[in-house]
């Protein structure tokens, strides 16, 4: 769909990002000046941003299907020949979900964190990094071209960088920051290949150019552009083999673990995908490699998940899983590219519920986060229980809760696309059941195993609002959107989605919740008994894989890390032998040479005279037997 020219309120769309943005660099730049109210502005910043996109919806909605989608020009920024490359918005069914999930859930954020950074010295520029974070989001999914995207691609890579090692005191944080901002500079070399390619191709990094030239590629390139946008969905998605990154972050505070996990820097990879659907649709083979990518994720992540004693670390595993399914089912064509939006929609509710509720849970608790050490905790904390809860029965996709919809329409479309496919979602489903359902046993229920200086207890309102919030939508988000979302988002992902009624029993949804049902069973039987204050040892090799994150770092270690390293010695020698010692050969030459001629400058007149002399009989002879030849 050809975007229409921007009128109205339409035309002051970029203080979407200008807000935040400009409110971060205030914050920066005031330093210490703004520590005191700093933490306020940050928090209205993206309150704002809300507010206008909600405006924007509510004008969109309004509108003929074929007139929602805008294009707000900013700037020209090359215009040489025939380039032209222009920083531009492009607001349209797609790109407004994702400005909605991105600045009301950054609110309640940016909200709980008032709460949960109140004692921190550095609020405020947490705060700021905060806000320029949901800026850089807003960027990438509103640029209306890849190049705009890319802007706002890598300022998500520098906000993570910054919020996951925000404690850099801490070595630990250190080096997660460190390791999320290279490990994703290797997923920002397929997006960078990517656009050289379609300038290329195209003459263009435009989304309409590119969809409307993506039918004239060959399959070779379609292909080729297919896995690149892929590898740059892997870094930023935390999908496999980049995924090691993930697990680091939750070194960060946890409602930075919220932001990425939830509603920014996760959902950016299938955000890219689906954008590029055009290129899809030309290319079998990127595509399954895309489901495939996905598919093994979710098993990875859900393997993980179960096997973790950290209660952030296996919120993160559930949420390479989560992501895993979005990025299936954007791998199975148009139809399940909605069913992806859709999923990640309502993940961006219940899982920034749950990562916030893990947060109140450590507040309460002295800042610890081994469930060995928690239990009964529903009856000190029965907000946080209860919210939580909410966050729970929707991930497993309980009956009539936000993930009962979402997620249960990928498994249903990943098997039409295949019964492999089918099979491991179901799989995935049964796994998710089980390990929620222990993090639930183990920190909430049971005997209380917190040590005797520990007294939890419930946090403050500026946290426990937002869970209240949070909660509620991961019970009707799915309900509400269900017969909605395919309709809406068919001009941006080209195909229509057949509504379901409210209770779509079908014969996969039924075996579904069966499995699910198994799962819940299982994690309940496994966990319920005495459970020690410490975590078991085990030589049950699949528990030991799990809980070494499936052996990710010492993969990276052996094939990136430590060839990277002999790499780096040899280039070295080769750069100190060959280069330097090309060049200080070269000079050295020179100077001898230098010094040679420097002695026939002695100043004396017979010297010169000599010489010329020299030269005058020289100059004869080579004359002279030029002449007898």
């Amino acid at each position: 769909m050809t975007p229409v020219a921007a009128g109205g309120l339409f035309s002051y769309a970029w203080l979407l990002i200008a807000v935040p943005a400009v409110c971060a660099a205030l914050l920066l730049v005031l330093g210490r000046a703004s520590d005191a109210w700093g933490h306020l502005l940050a928090t209205l910043a993206p309150i704002a941003s809300f507010v206008i996109a909600l405006l924007l919806f509510i004008d969109m909605l309004g509108r003929d299907a074929s007139q929602r989608a805008v294009r707000v020009p900013v700037y020209d920024f090359v215009d040489v020949g025939s380039w032209h490359l222009d920083v531009g918005l492009q607001i349209d069914q797609l790109s407004i979900v994702f400005v909605l999930l991105v600045t009301f859930v950054g609110s309640l954020i940016h909200i709980y964190s008032i709460g949960y950074m109140a004692h921190d010295p550095n609020r405020r520029r947490f705060f700021a990094y905060l806000n320029l974070f949901i800026a850089a989001m807003l960027t990438l999914v509103l640029a209306d071209n890849y190049l705009v995207l890319f802007v706002g691609w890598e300022g998500v890579g520098l906000a993570s960088y910054l919020l996951i090692g925000f404690w850099y005191e801490r070595p630990t944080a250190a080096a997660a920051g460190n390791k999320a901002f290279i490990m994703n500079r290797i997923g920002d070399l397929g997006l960078t290949m990517a656009i050289f390619t379609m300038l290329a191709q195209f003459g263009s990094v435009r989304f309409t150019d590119v969809s409307a030239g993506a039918a004239s590629l060959t399959p070779g390139w379609a292909t080729l552009l297919g896995f690149m946008l892929l590898l740059a969905a892997c870094g930023k998605s935390a999908q496999v083999p980049l995924q090691d990154w993930l697990m680091d972050a939750m070194e960060g505070p946890t409602p930075v673990s919220a932001l990425i996990h939830a509603a920014t820097m996760v959902t950016a990879g299938v955000y890219l995908v689906v954008r590029s659907h055009a290129v899809y649709e030309h290319t079998y083979a990127a595509s399954l490699a895309v489901a495939i990518v996905g598919t093994v994720t979710l098993l990875a992540g859900a393997w993980i998940g179960s096997t973790k004693k950290d209660i952030k670390r296996v919120l993160a595993g559930s949420t390479m899983s989560q992501i895993g399914y979005m990025m299936l089912a954007a791998g199975l064509g148009p139809a399940g590219a909605a069913f992806a939006i859709f999923h990640l929609l309502t993940h961006g509710a219940f899982k920034a519920n749950m990562f916030l509720g893990a947060g109140s849970v450590m507040h309460g608790t002295g800042d610890d986060t081994d469930m060995y050490h928690f239990g009964a905790l529903s009856k000190v904390m029965p907000i946080t229980f209860w919210t939580f809860a909410c966050g729970y029965l929707a991930i497993i996709g309980f009956p009539g809760t936000a993930g009962y919809f979402s997620k249960d329409h990928i498994i249903e479309v990943a098997f039409e696309r295949g019964p492999v496919f089918g099979v491991l979602a179901l799989l995935g489903a049964g796994v998710t059941a089980y390990y929620m359902t222990r993090l639930m046993v183990l920190t909430f229920l049971g005997r209380k195993r917190w040590r005797e200086e520990v007294h939890p207890h419930e946090s403050p309102a500026t946290m426990t609002v937002p869970l209240v919030v949070l909660a509620f939508l991961s019970i009707i988000a799915g309900a509400v959107m269900n017969n909605w979302i395919g309709d809406w988002l068919a001009p941006a992902t080209g195909s229509h989605v057949e509504p379901t009624g409210l209770l779509h029993l079908s014969a996969i949804g039924v075996v579904t919740l069966v499995v699910v049902a198994a799962g819940i069973v299982l994690g309940w039987l496994l966990n319920r008994g005495e459970v020690p204050d410490e975590e078991p040892a085990t030589s049950n090799p699949v528990a030991l894989v799990g809980r070494n994150d499936l052996y990710g770092r010492t993969i990276n270690d052996t094939l990136v890390v430590r060839p990277g390293r002999s790499a780096a010695h040899a280039l070295a020698a080769v750069d100190k032998g060959v280069v330097d010692g090309a060049v200080m050969g070269g000079s050295g030459l020179v100077a001898g040479m230098a010094a040679g001629l420097r002695r026939l400058q002695n100043g004396y007149v017979r010297t010169y005279g000599l010489t010329t002399a020299v030269g005058v009989v020289l100059v004869g002879v080579v004359v002279i037997l030029g002449r007898m030849a």
